[in-house]
């Protein structure tokens, strides 16, 4: 039986703005959703027994998410990932974008979409929309631009669809940078956990995480992930992508067409029974194994995080997409409609 969805006070910024937690439900599964940055706190799923099993890394207090980098659970926006030397040229003019990651910009900025209280415009037993207003120059992009997230939870999993609107021309990538732990959020690194990720090639980058601007095949190379494999088999690999990354920090481009809902990757621990498949309308997945939390990190319930004890699989436009030409377009043009659906399905 599905029970009511529910809103209660999390917490208050130090503004003064008050952020909400919703509790979606569905059978066995469950999730937490907060206000700022529209995050996924918590997604309870069942394992092999039918016992509850949280599979994302979060925080008990809104002064943690405020405080503490890696963005778990948010929403990114309005770019997700990187852009190189914080700017990019549209229709001809130059767009300074703040400088947040060395001399780059990453994840939307100083106060991204990650950081931002969103609305929430309709709340229902196992679904929510929320939405955000981006005025014209925030954080440097142009257009002033509206977007929402709506969190549809069912037996089957947890759907995610983005949707934005500009008044003038700019760019848009939207994401959910989740941490996953199919084993259970407190249960230590995911190294015998197995990964798959339906891609032939991959986009390598620099030492600062810029791609290079090329798309090159993962065949021949511990990039390969295209049948299921250990986490641990390649994380510490001497390949020179991953050696300088300190593990996998990579956008790989998913097989098959672009705006089709189409399998991106699949993980399964064997200690729980979970699996989770991936399927998305974007082009790209960006495969990140928790390489920079550091040991000791607190989490839920008091539980020590740290590095790879978590994977992220966050479906994307490439990173520096405005930048580089062989690229798909992350351009938003004014008037059109961003519209991606981004789909966590999972078995047992």
């Amino acid at each position: 039986m599905t029970r009511q969805s529910c809103a209660e006070y999390f917490g208050t910024c130090p503004n003064g703005e008050k952020v909400s937690q919703i509790t979606l439900t569905s059978g066995s599964f469950s999730c937490q959703i907060l206000t700022l940055g529209a995050t996924i706190r918590s997604l309870l799923v069942p394992d092999r027994n039918g016992m509850p099993v949280d599979v994302v890394l979060g925080y008990d207090t809104l002064e943690e998410y405020l405080s503490r980098d890696g963005y778990l659970g948010a929403t990114i926006g309005r770019f997700a990932n990187r852009i190189a030397g914080a700017q990019f040229k549209l229709n001809g003019t130059t767009y300074p974008l703040a400088a947040n990651d060395n001399a780059n910009h990453l994840h939307g900025g100083l106060k991204g979409f990650s950081h931002r209280i969103w609305t929430v415009e309709q709340l229902e037993e196992s679904s929510v929309v929320l939405s955000l207003h981006s005025a014209d120059g925030e954080e440097g992009y142009p257009g002033n631009l509206t977007a929402s997230v709506c969190y549809s939870l069912s037996e089957a999993g947890l759907t995610v669809r983005y949707r934005a609107t500009s008044d003038a021309d700019t760019i848009c990538s939207l994401t959910n940078h989740s941490y996953f732990n199919l084993s259970g959020h407190d249960a230590g690194t995911v190294l015998e956990q197995e990964i798959m990720i339906h891609a032939q090639n991959y986009t390598p980058s620099d030492a600062q995480s810029i791609p290079l601007g090329c798309i090159v095949p993962v065949e021949g190379t511990p990039m390969d992930l295209r049948t299921p494999v250990l986490i641990g088999a390649g994380v510490d690999s001497p390949f020179p992508q991953i050696k300088q990354a300190k593990g996998y920090d990579h956008n790989y481009v998913i097989d098959g067409q672009a705006g089709a809902l189409r399998p991106a990757a699949q993980a399964f621990s064997k200690a729980t029974g979970i699996s989770m498949q991936v399927s998305t309308t974007l082009p790209g997945v960006h495969f990140y194994t928790a390489n920079f939390i550091e040991p000791g990190r607190k989490g839920k319930g008091g539980c020590a995080y740290g590095p790879r004890h978590a994977f992220c699989l966050e479906t994307q436009h490439f990173p520096d997409a405005p930048n580089q030409p062989a690229f798909p377009s992350a351009l938003l043009k004014a008037g059109q409609e961003y519209d991606h659906t981004t789909v966590f399905a999972f078995g047992k």
